[in-house]
């Protein structure tokens, strides 16, 4: 027999055990800092009529929509929606979680499609809007994705603990010195 302690010698104590994050199974909320935002696909498309994703091909439509509309065709139209990773920190871990839309207009200030489009006029706007929002301390509640193949936890809610926080589309308006309403 070794001289180490096995597991069973230690007392284990279930209150103060510590459990990764991802072990989580119901909300959790806390605050954290963003340490990083991923400028590179910032939103996705989907069919404004059956809500189903799209290809970021600007030209196509929703296959479902049209198959199912054979009766009544007509072209649907698409809008755009959050998906944004970023990386947060807390007080121990640093960690990717995933935005969607409700979260995401609360950092952004606006719509995704509003965000697309003034990205497509400032080709910068979204590494701007990134490097904005580094650095903010947050409070988010984080829940387990729904989807199996996910990678990452979801932010549920977020609330900006900083009085003077500004949107990331009213720094961007500033720096671009663009009026405008949101």
């Amino acid at each position: 027999m070794s001289n180490q302690p096995t597991n069973s010698d230690e007392p284990v104590n279930q209150q103060t055990r510590k459990r990764p994050l991802m072990e989580i199974d119901k909300p959790t909320t806390m605050t954290c800092t963003v340490v990083a935002v991923d400028h590179t696909s910032l939103c996705y498309r989907i069919c404004s009529v059956c809500e189903k994703t799209l290809p970021e091909n600007p030209t196509s439509s929703c296959k479902y929509c049209n198959f199912s509309n054979s009766f009544n065709p007509r072209t649907s139209g698409s809008k755009h929606l959050f998906r944004v990773l970023m990386s947060i920190a807390t007080d121990t871990k640093v960690f990717v979680v995933v935005m969607f839309d409700r979260a995401a207009r609360v950092l952004f200030g606006c719509s995704a499609d509003e965000f697309f489009d003034f990205a497509k006029i400032h080709p910068y706007a979204a590494m701007a809007a990134g490097r904005a929002l580094e650095g903010e301390m947050l409070t988010v509640t984080l829940t387990r994705p729904t989807n199996g193949n996910a990678q990452h936890l979801r932010v549920a809610s977020v609330v900006p603990l900083s009085s003077s926080f500004q949107p990331a589309i009213e720094t961007l308006r500033e720096l671009y010195r663009v009026k405008g309403v949101s």
